[in-house]
């Protein structure tokens, strides 16, 4: 239970149809934590991003409002450990990480399952828009798009696993996010006129080059030379920089040089601090190599696979092939036609239609 409308009506929904539920909640972050990224320099209660304290007040009432149990677990140690670190160490690395991916896939179902069996519950059940089926033919859980295409939130679930599918349901992929509204409402639920989270929960100010020199600072670490320079596609220097994780591949805006044209991040390069700008058509790649691959609806592409492949959260799934590259869990992805800003770091997710194959991670 995040305390938002979603998983709260999730909640409420269950313990209607006879079910016996159990609330969690868990606690990922201090807010208190650098406080000099909040707007006022002090202490945010966390409006506009999941997991805040308020969130934690809006999930308890509703607990008691349908008379579950609620519990608070404390997963700090965890989500630094396995989000917040490779976050930070990805962003320096020159590559544009998905926090909310690696949450779901080591927090939110992973210690999630071991608390469902620490208090004895066959199920776990969250607020995700998206929907799960078994296959009998194949013997494989299958992850499927949500009803609501707008809402849908299979592109940051692409790492689960067919033991956590087993386990997982997804009561509002059938249903539109109105349709969720109105029936919190008709069940009188306090959050359901609540807004949904739009933020990462760990950087309060939406500032990531911020975050991570207070999250450095904060932990004693000296950052590495980070200064570098601004260049061309064809070598032309046009200024300086102050560390390539202020970039990412396709950003045109705060780039810090003049020119009469508009530029675009087409590069960054870590190890030499360069970050390479171009035009717009430059931006568009044939294809790449996806690593770490996790396959859901199908066993794997041994041999050329067709699909359409999602490249960020955001970007119309685009038909391409795929091909194994050395292994199960490494893929060759060549679009039918050259897609704009192939981001290394971000998740590619292969669809067919509504089935969600698999997805790995942009090299």
């Amino acid at each position: 239970m995040s305390g938002g409308v979603d998983s709260s009506t999730v909640a409420a929904l269950l313990v209607r149809q006879g079910r016996s539920v159990v609330g969690l909640t868990m606690q990922l972050w201090n807010q208190r934590r650098l406080p000099e990224l909040s707007p006022e320099g002090g202490v945010t209660s966390g409006a506009g991003r999941c997991c805040s304290l308020d969130d934690v007040y809006d999930a308890r009432r509703v607990a008691e409002q349908v008379g579950i149990p609620y519990y608070v677990v404390n997963f700090e140690q965890q989500f630094e450990d396995q989000v917040v670190k490779p976050f930070v160490a990805e962003y320096l690395a020159g590559r544009t990480p998905v926090p909310c991916t690696l949450c779901n896939n080591y927090i939110k179902f992973d210690r999630f399952l071991e608390m469902a069996d620490a208090v004895g519950a066959r199920q776990i059940a969250t607020g995700h828009y998206a929907r799960v089926r078994y296959c009998a033919a194949s013997g494989r859980y299958q992850l499927l798009r949500a009803v609501d295409a707008s809402k849908d939130q299979t592109y940051f679930l692409f790492g689960l696993t067919q033991a956590q599918l087993a386990r997982t349901l997804f009561p509002l992929g059938e249903m539109t996010k109105p349709e969720v509204r109105e029936l919190a409402r008709s069940m009188d639920l306090s959050v359901a006129a609540k807004s949904d989270s739009q933020e990462i929960c760990f950087v309060p100010n939406g500032d990531y080059a911020q975050f991570l020199s207070a999250y450095l600072k904060e932990r004693g670490v000296e950052q590495d030379r980070t200064r570098g320079a601004i260049v061309t596609s064809d070598g032309r220097t046009l200024g300086e920089h102050a560390g390539v994780h202020h970039f990412t591949v396709g950003q045109r805006r705060g780039l810090g040089v003049a020119a009469g044209e508009p530029f675009y991040v087409i590069a960054t390069d870590a190890q030499s601090q360069r970050v390479v700008v171009g035009r717009s058509h430059e931006l568009l790649r044939p294809g790449f190599f996806a690593n770490g691959v996790n396959w859901i609806s199908v066993a794997g592409a041994g041999e050329p696979l067709r699909a359409q492949v999602k490249i960020r959260n955001k970007h119309a799934a685009a038909p391409a092939t795929l091909q194994a590259a050395g292994g199960p869990a490494r893929v060759e992805v060549v679009f039918d036609e050259p897609q704009r800003a192939v981001t290394p770091g971000q998740g590619a997710v292969f669809y067919d239609g509504e089935l969600v194959l698999g997805g790995g991670w942009i090299e």
